[in-house]
């Protein structure tokens, strides 16, 4: 008598789960999803800022002569147009942390995973922006001030030095107001509105004491030299600092955060 060994059913194969960098990608991925959002309205809006700014230089260049003329572009050195789009990065990150957040888990992306995508997502826009922002102050400055003298993309905060500079110039400036947004966002996440409003003040009583503590101790003079000697690379340089610890805090608050999405 022969014994039959019964059938066993073969499993249904199973695809296997993602590597943790493809997750850290594909979270990274979720942040340009809206590429209208993320890259061409910031951009389009700053060409308008653009076109605005040079129809005043026109204004100024036609309607004053001499000395005067030179004066009054000169002064367009410290434009601050072209800071919305740092602003604009500020916002983006805090759209990641609000919005993106609750989709991602979701997608069974961990804290963890969701964070390090969006950081690299982050980097990548900072340095995409940064190059753009470097190729336009060569154009601008190629071409005189795009013909009438004025500065946008190499105000005295920029500077003119060489490409390496001017990148690292802007990259670590967007890098920095990015991981501000995403310390932002993480507070509003954890604490909600009370938490928000708490750390504005926090901060803002801290800007005005360390103002107060410079004139009290008329180090004016000191506090100028040195923005000068250090140039806009040596004082972009020290917002790394800040920059690491608002992405160390962002990741301690996030760990703890609810999604409420």
């Amino acid at each position: 008598m022969t014994t039959v060994s019964p059938r066993t059913s073969a499993s249904p194969t199973q695809a296997p789960a993602p590597a943790p960098a493809n997750r850290i990608w594909n979270a990274a991925r979720l942040n340009f999803v809206n590429k209208w959002t993320v890259c061409w309205i910031p951009l389009m809006i700053l060409f308008f800022i653009w076109l605005v700014n040079l129809a005043i230089w026109w204004i100024i260049s036609a309607s004053v002569t001499g000395s005067d003329r030179q004066d009054a572009l000169d002064g367009t050195q410290w434009s601050g147009a072209s800071l919305y789009i740092f602003v604009y990065t500020l916002v983006i990150a805090v759209q990641a942390m609000n919005a993106t957040f609750a989709y991602a888990l979701g997608l069974s992306l961990s804290r963890r995973e969701f964070y390090l995508g969006t950081s690299i997502a982050l980097g990548l826009l900072s340095l995409c922006y940064g190059a753009a922002l470097t190729g336009l102050s060569y154009l601008e400055q190629w071409t005189n001030g795009w013909g009438v003298g004025g500065h946008m993309f190499t105000s005295f905060y920029f500077g003119t030095g060489p490409v390496w500079e001017r990148l690292f110039v802007f990259t670590a400036a967007l890098l920095f107001f990015s991981f501000i947004g995403v310390l932002s966002g993480t507070v509003f996440m954890r604490w909600r509105t009370n938490g928000l409003l708490l750390t504005t003040a926090l901060s803002i009583v801290l800007v005005v004491g360390a103002l107060a503590l410079v004139t009290l101790t008329q180090s004016w003079p000191r506090v100028g030299e040195w923005f000068v000697t250090s140039g806009p690379a040596g004082v972009v340089a020290w917002t790394l600092i800040p920059t690491v610890l608002a992405a160390v805090a962002g990741y301690g608050i996030l760990s703890r955060a609810t999604s409420r999405g």
